[in-house]
């Protein structure tokens, strides 16, 4: 890995606005598991949009796992790799960092010119009267709710969703939106919903802008973290890559280290600042 250094640090060497993208890749080692890794245990399917919104028991499912897999979440903490990522854009070399993440991490580690494109699970939207609240304070109307419903977590997904022990969710109680009683919704982008408009047009401007682009920790297997490689490579700019596994439309890399972001970038990072 550290013999592909420095390519990578060569092609990003004058890039004096940087755009970066990131996916799940850049939590694994804060203990956040990405959908696409190989993993022990069954695995489940992440909860479609329209699931939840029509259909009562998949969102009491939901918000059951939710409720186990939240601590989780919650507990997690910027790893390196994000702390190196800050650490850019701290020395002027970031304009934009575009995640697909939806953990706040990079936040937590410093990052400031953040595009949330998916959204972010610290936070809980009214579907009705679009009031947000604050996700742990959901958390103790949850457990307040089911004082007795008690389960283990098999494995965590990225969105907090857990694979329970238990599946008896007809009796899980969600409580409705405090301000309209309204239909509750962690403020993330599930599968088969449309990304909200000005984060697209925000992430596609930050490209515009740049002079280049860096992708750390997503195989680009979805179209909504894609675009904008895409949209790079279309306009001429050098696209580098940081990433443990194969990507997507791999021909439009033009550099890459193969390995682990909490690795990579830190050394990337040093080398770029020297």
């Amino acid at each position: 890995m550290l013999s592909d250094i420095e390519p990578l640090a060569d092609l990003l060497a004058d890039a004096r606005r940087l755009v970066v993208l990131t996916g799940a890749g850049c939590s694994t080692e804060s203990g956040i598991p990405d959908y696409r890794s190989p993993r022990p245990g069954p695995r489940s399917r992440p909860i479609r949009y329209m699931e939840f919104v029509r259909k009562p028991l998949m969102r009491r499912r939901y918000w059951a796992r939710s409720m186990v897999g939240w601590p989780a979440i919650a507990a997690a903490r910027p790893n390196s790799g994000h702390a190196a990522l800050a650490r850019l854009e701290a020395a002027g070399r970031v304009d934009t960092l575009i995640t697909q993440n939806v953990d706040r991490l990079h936040h937590a580690a410093g990052s400031r010119d953040v595009v949330e494109l998916h959204g972010a699970l610290a936070e809980v939207r009214c579907l009705d009267c679009g009031a947000i609240t604050d996700r742990a304070a959901m958390q103790a109307r949850l457990r307040a709710a089911n004082p007795g419903w008690i389960a283990a977590a098999d494995t965590i997904n990225p969105d907090g969703d857990a694979t329970l022990d238990r599946d008896d969710y007809e009796r899980f109680v969600v409580p409705p939106c405090a301000t309209c009683g309204g239909m509750l919704k962690p403020r993330v982008v599930f599968f088969g919903e449309s990304v909200p408009p000005q984060r697209v047009a925000a992430s596609f401007a930050a490209v515009e802008r740049a002079d280049a682009l860096l992708v750390a920790g997503t195989s680009l297997t979805v179209y909504s973290g894609l675009r904008f490689v895409r949209a790079a490579a279309e306009r001429g700019l050098p696209v580098g890559l940081v990433n443990l596994g194969p990507v997507r439309d791999d021909h439009l890399i033009d550099a890459r280290i193969d390995g682990p972001t909490g690795a990579a970038l830190p050394a990337l990072v040093e080398r770029l600042l020297r």
